[in-house]
Formats: C-alpha cells, sequence, structure tokens
C-alpha cells in the first residue's frame, strides 16, 4: 500500500504539469507580504502582467521558508546566516562543503570529492554522514529517511539551488525531527516573471565537467522552471569517478487571488567509482591518494515530487500544504566497509590471499538500498492586532512514513547482482523497516514595541517496526523475525528578541534537542525486542547580537551552550572503530560564532567594492561530562571526535564597475582528535590519531559582459595542492587536491 501511495504521488505532477501549461484567468492581485520571521506560509504572486518587465525573480513565490530573504534576519529569534545567490555564483563554489564552510557554527568535511555524500556538523556534533542536521529542500525533507536513518548517502548538487538558509536556535522546533543542531534548507530557483534562460559550461583539470541549464517564465497565470546539471570527474583520490545527472522542473499555477499551487518533479542519477574504505597509516604515507578499491561502484536513483499548495483565507490568514513523496535506490559494491578490512585481516583472508589478489579473486559485497518517504504537511499562520502590535501565531502538523528495504548480496568477483559461492557469498542481510511518524508544532509571537517572545512546542510520536526476513521459522510462520517500538517526545523552547536601536537585534533562546534513534540501532535484529537506547537529548542555549551597524557592514555575534543529558556516540557507521552505538550520557560543548560583512562600495557610496566575508567557530568546550567509559578505559572529560577548536572561512574581494569581480578565499580548519580515547599517535588501520590542522585557499575571477548576457569565469581551489587529512572514519580520506577550473555563462 505504502508503494503504491508514492507511485501515485509521483505519477500526479505530469498531470499538474500539463495543467498548469494551459491559459489561466486573469492576473492575480498581490497578497499581503507574509512577516519577515514567520517562513511557514507565502503570500500569493502576482501577475506577471501587473510588474514591471523584467528578467528578475518572484520573490513571494510559495515555499515553506526557514528565514526568508536575507533582510528578514533582523527579526529571527535566533541565530541564523543566508547564503545568498550573487555570493555562490561569485565565488564559483565547487560543492555544498565550501558552500556551508561560509557560514559559522558549521564543520563541513568532504569525502569523496564532489560532496556526493557531505558530512555536516553544528556546533560540535559529530559530521560523519549529516546525521544530526535536518536537511530541507523549499522546506520540505530532503533526506530519505530523516527519522529512520537519517545518513546522507545522497545529496543534489549545488547548482539546482540559488540560495541556503541556516537557522540554529528555538527556531528549529517548526520543522523537526532533528532539533538539535540546526536547520539547512535549500531554495530552488523561482520561475522568472519574463521568460529566459542561462547555460554555464564549466571544465577543469582531473576530468572535471559541468553543464548546467536553466529555462522559465510566466505566460499568463502559469509559470514554469526546469534545471538539469550534468557533473562528471574525477574525486579527491586515484580510481575514482564520477557523473551525476539531475532534472528539475517547478511550476507555478495562479488560481485566483487566494490560490496558488506549486508542483515539483526531480530525477536524480548517480554512478560513481568511488570507495567506502579510507587508507591505512602505512598506505597513506606511501601515495595518499592511492584507492586500492580501484573496481568498487556505487550506482543510485533518486524520483521525488510534491504539490504545495498556498490558500489566502483572509489576509491575514494563510495556509500552506505540502505533500511530498521520493523513491531513492542505491547499489554500492565495495570489498570492504573500512580500512581495517584487508584480505590478510578479514573473514576472506582464505579466499583473498593477500592484496596482491585485491582486485582478481576476493569477493564483493553489495549493500542494496531502497527507501521509499512520503507525507503530508499543513501549515496555518494567522496574525492578529493586541496593544497596537501584530501578534502572530503559527500551527503545523506532519503525517511522515519511510520503507527501507535493504540488503547485503556477498558476491565473487567481478562485480555481480547475485549471490556468490565464496566463503562469505550469498545474502547476509535482508531487511524490512518502517517509520511511521506524526509531529506538530504551535508557536506564538507576542510583541510589545521593541520586544518580541516566540514560545512554542513541537510534539514527535515515532513508530519503528523491523523485520529480519532471512530468519525464518515455524515459529514465526516464515515472516522473520520482527519487533517493534514506539517512542514519544515534547520539545519545547521560546526565543526573544529585542531591538532597542535601528538595525540592531539582541536574541536569545532556550530549546530542548531531539534526535530520534534509527530503527536498526532501536530494534534487535535477531530477537525483535527493544535495545535499551535512548533518543538523543539535550538543553540548547544562545544569545547572540546582530547588527547592520551602517550601510555596507553588517555582523552577527552568538553565544551557544549544547548540554546533553544523552548523546550518543559513534566513530563511524560503518563497522570503524568503536562502530557499536551507545548511550554516550552527559556532553557538554559550548563556544561562540562570528559571521561579519564589509562591502566598502555600499559604505563609502563608491563604485569600486573592496569586500571582506568572514565566519568564525570557536569550541573550547566539547567534551565527555560525569562518568564515561569506552571499554574498560574512562574517557570522562575527553575532548569529543571531530571537534576542531577553531574554524575561519574569510574571503577577501574586490569588483570593478567594468564587471570583473575577483575574490580569495582562506579556509582554516583546526587540529581533531578521531576517537573517543582521544589517541594522539597514528593507529596502523588510519581510524584513530590526531588531525593536523590545516589551511587551503580558494581564488576566484568573474567578467561579465552585460551587453551579450555573458560570464567567464576562472577559479582555483587548493592553491597550494595542500595534502591534508579529511577524515579517519573508515581509514584517512585526503582532502581535495589543486582543482583548476574555467567556464563560460550566457543568459538568452
Amino acid at each position: 500500500m505504502r508503494k503504491i501511495l508514492i507511485i501515485v504521488l509521483v505519477g500526479m505532477l505530469p498531470g499538474a504539469l500539463i495543467a498548469q501549461a494551459k491559459p489561466a484567468r486573469a492576473a492575480a492581485k498581490t497578497a499581503a507580504e507574509p512577516a519577515a520571521n514567520l517562513p511557514a506560509a507565502p503570500a500569493t504572486l502576482p501577475a506577471p502582467e501587473a510588474t514591471k518587465a523584467s528578467a528578475t525573480t518572484v520573490k513571494t513565490l510559495p515555499a515553506v521558508k526557514v528565514i526568508g530573504e536575507e533582510e528578514n534576519l533582523a527579526n529571527i529569534p535566533g541565530s541564523g546566516q543566508v547564503i545568498e545567490k550573487k555570493d555562490l555564483e561569485s565565488a564559483r563554489v565547487f560543492t555544498t562543503t565550501e558552500a556551508l564552510r561560509k557560514v559559522s557554527g558549521l564543520n563541513v568535511r568532504d569525502e569523496e570529492g564532489f560532496s556526493l555524500r557531505p558530512n555536516i556538523g553544528i556546533r560540535g556534533l559529530n559530521p560523519t554522514r549529516s546525521t544530526k542536521v535536518l536537511l530541507l529542500e523549499d522546506g520540505i525533507p530532503l533526506s530519505y529517511a530523516p527519522y529512520g536513518d537519517n545518513a546522507s548517502y545522497y545529496h543534489p548538487p549545488l547548482e539546482r539551488f540559488e540560495r541556503i538558509e541556516v537557522l540554529k536556535g528555538a527556531g528549529q522546533l517548526r520543522f523537526g525531527p532533528q532539533t538539535v543542531g540546526g536547520v539547512v534548507n535549500y531554495i530552488t530557483p523561482n520561475p522568472p516573471k519574463d521568460p529566459g534562460g542561462k547555460i554555464t559550461l564549466t571544465g577543469g583539470n582531473r576530468s572535471y565537467f559541468n553543464g548546467h541549464l536553466s529555462y522559465g517564465g510566466f505566460w499568463g497565470n502559469a509559470g514554469f522552471q526546469v534545471d538539469y546539471t550534468r557533473k562528471q570527474g574525477q574525486g579527491a583520490r586515484d580510481n575514482t569517478f564520477s557523473t551525476i545527472n539531475d532534472l528539475n522542473l517547478k511550476n507555478v499555477l495562479l488560481a485566483g487571488d487566494k490560490h496558488t499551487l506549486t508542483t515539483k518533479a526531480n530525477v536524480y542519477t548517480e554512478d560513481s567509482r568511488v570507495t567506502y574504505s579510507g587508507l591505512t597509516q602505512s598506505e597513506f604515507e606511501q601515495d595518499a591518494r592511492q584507492n586500492p578499491f580501484k573496481n568498487d561502484q556505487m550506482t543510485a536513483k533518486r524520483l521525488g515530487g510534491s504539490v504545495q499548495h498556498a490558500w489566502q483565507i483572509t489576509p491575514a490568514t494563510e495556509l500552506v500544504t505540502s505533500l511530498y513523496g521520493a523513491y531513492f535506490t542505491r547499489d554500492w559494491w565495495r570489498q570492504s566497509s573500512n580500512s581495517g578490512q584487508r584480505p590478510n585481516d578479514s573473514a576472506d583472508a582464505v579466499n583473498c590471499g593477500g592484496m596482491a589478489n585485491l582486485n582478481t579473486t576476493c569477493g564483493n559485497e553489495g549493500r542494496l538500498r531502497n527507501y521509499y518517504t512520503y507525507g503530508v504537511e499543513p501549515r496555518l499562520k494567522s496574525s492578529y492586532n493586541l496593544l497596537g502590535e501584530k501578534q502572530e501565531f503559527n500551527v503545523g502538523l506532519r503525517a511522515h512514513y519511510e520503507i527501507q528495504d535493504r540488503k547485503q548480496m556477498n558476491g565473487d568477483f567481478p562485480l555481480s547482482r547475485t549471490a556468490g559461492t565464496s566463503t562469505n557469498g550469498g545474502l547476509v542481510e535482508n531487511n524490512l523497516r518502517l517509520t511511521d511518524a506524526y509531529s506538530g508544532f504551535v508557536d506564538h509571537i507576542f510583541k510589545y514595541k521593541d520586544v518580541s517572545v516566540t514560545p512554542g512546542v513541537r510534539v514527535e510520536h515515532i513508530r519503528l517496526a523491523r523485520t529480519n526476513r532471512q530468519i525464518q521459522t515455524v515459529e514465526n510462520g516464515g515472516q522473520g523475525v520482527q519487533g517493534n517500538t514506539n517512542l514519544t517526545e515534547v520539545i519545547p523552547g521560546v526565543g526573544l528578541n529585542f531591538n532597542p536601536i535601528d538595525r540592531t537585534t539582541f536574541f536569545a533562546g532556550v530549546h530542548k534537542g531531539f534526535s530520534p534513534p534509527r530503527v536498526e540501532d532501536i530494534i534487535n535484529n535477531t530477537t525483535g525486542l527493544s535495545v535499551e537506547l535512548s533518543p538523543e537529548r539535550s538543553v540548547n542555549y544562545e544569545a547572540g547580537v546582530r547588527t547592520k551597524i551602517i550601510q555596507g557592514i553588517s555582523a552577527e555575534a552568538t553565544y551557544f551552550r549544547m548540554d546533553f543529558s544523552n548523546q550518543i556516540v559513534a566513530a563511524s557507521v560503518a563497522g570503524g572503530a568503536g562502530a557499536t552505538l551507545t548511550n554516550g550520557g552527559k556532553t557538554l560543548q559550548q563556544g561562540g560564532e562570528f559571521d561579519l560583512k564589509l562591502a566598502t562600495g555600499e559604505l563609502l557610496k563608491m563604485k569600486h567594492n573592496f569586500y571582506l566575508i568572514t565566519a568564525y567557530t570557536w569550541l573550547p568546550t566539547a567534551r565527555f561530562e560525569g562518568t564515561r567509559f569506552s571499554g574498560t578505559t574512562s574517557v570522562s572529560g575527553n575532548r569529543l571526535p571531530y571537534t576542531p577548536e577553531h574554524s575561519i572561512t574569510t574571503s577577501v574581494g574586490y569588483s570593478h564597475p567594468i564587471g570583473l569581480d575577483m575574490r580569495i578565499e582562506q579556509v582554516f580548519v583546526g587540529a581533531m582528535l578521531a576517537d573517543e580515547l582521544n589517541t594522539e599517535t597514528p593507529t596502523a588501520n588510519g581510524q584513530a590519531g590526531r588531525i593536523p590542522e590545516y589551511a587551503i585557499y580558494n581564488a576566484a575571477i568573474n567578467y561579465t559582459y552585460e551587453p551579450w548576457g555573458a560570464t567567464l569565469f576562472f577559479t582555483a581551489k587548493n592553491l597550494t595542492d595542500k595534502m591534508y587529512i579529511a577524515d579517519r572514519t573508515r581509514g584517512i580520506l585526503p582532502g581535495t587536491p589543486r582543482l583548476f577550473q574555467a567556464g563560460v555563462t550566457v543568459k538568452f
């Protein structure tokens, strides 16, 4: 039944797209702008005939926004940043990793070199697979299983988006279920008022090619936007190569002056020759970019869609209902799951006979996954006047469903999709995992003069079930070992804004952090019994100031504290050191964030513009609290893995009125430790030991010739070709090597 529903949802989209292409009625009236700090409900789009002729994007296109436009930050009761389209383009951002490093509080590390599986950590949370971060696209869950298995084995290319919003603090309670670290919301481009498009072609070393085409516009009351990206090239290591294709369709239909219907459909494919495993210490010292597992391969496909209806019930009340669904499938064939699994120390030793036979006779593991995700989410916003001020009320509900169909098929060499005959060949995992989640939130913005207070609460009720279809006995009727459990969590929070002077906001907030356990961690695979593994819970505090002192200078400074009563700590998601998940008990992360933007052109009213953009994170405290052991060794007071004390990204640049823009960027990441034992000396398998600090430099040059609508650009990443360690989770992964890329964008 679940599969039928998701197929029906995706199947609805072509019909909706065709319907929107038909002539619509007369132009709709422009609805009132939504309050700046209310992301839930959009306003109705003005018809293109009612606006000046322009190719710019209509900003009131319906979408569930976390922050909205950058100017809305002044009214956000918490810390947040917006990476605008102009910053992404002028920096010629190559990957999601590079983009998100421009936001303070985020520790982002790459894996294969393309950010196909980014690792995002916020305020000291472990970045592995972005498991503690909520990823959204236009306010809709982007991850394939945000409740039951929130791991980023899929991430769309950055070219699909025009803006990125990052929100930390009590405002997270409007979204969920991950409310510990923060929300990253990617915004897709809106259809322009006038038909038009652009094409960008980029080439570079390491066989890099990127082609991006976008086109859209409005005809009457119907508009559409299409984006297509083809990206390919070598990754950060030898014997790797990735190819992705991403097609995104977005349609808008204006039905009178009260209703707007937005539909989206997306097709994503990936074919990558990449491995899951890092290097041992000796392999890294011998050749840091080698990849012994040259035959490993990952193929993936995602089909996604959404229908979003915005109803302006009254001038003060709006209802947005989102219906969404996605199907994600991936096969990852590999010869190990971490650097410790080599032929001579794994169960395959008898078949492999050593590293010399790694690519000739060793068997392979096929991790075969199918995910179905779908849900519905209505959000209501209403405002009213009290004491001469506008008060605002928000409420939302969500019904969300996930199906995980997971198999592991061990085969013979070469890669095959059938069971092998070697010692470890055959079907070794056959799991069905289900998650049903029902949630709701309510908050109210009470405003009086320069002060606004926003109390809110979120409730999550989650039901999890697991079936091990391999264990079929008379007792279980041949249905496999089954188990289920459920949990309910109440997540309160409150935010405060104070605007004593113009263009300056003091903010503070406290909220409960919550992160649900994965299905596989809370239900035993062989007994079906519930495991004593609690959700992650924390109390999160923050206080700060956001100011635009004068035109051309803006800054934000934030103090944060994340006090965990229970943090689940894992050094690996797939068989690395310390892979068994346990209730980590108390941990404490606290520190500060600082963001600054300076533009002399705005400041001095000059045509020549020198600019500075910096994002700094200071994390002096990230430690285990109370009594905590790893085996029999006490780790109380030890520093949490993957928590650099200092990280900073700074860009300086100059733009000339003739259309020239030049910038150079430094990315500095401080030293960190890779395991809870705080091992300093590298271990033989490469999975533990100090990760030294590093600094890399990026540069970009753009020249735009407006009469032709063309931009030429050149960029260099890691200018000095700095060799650094990006990760040790499954063995050592090197950082991205020096890259040179050049290209052209033409608008039409």
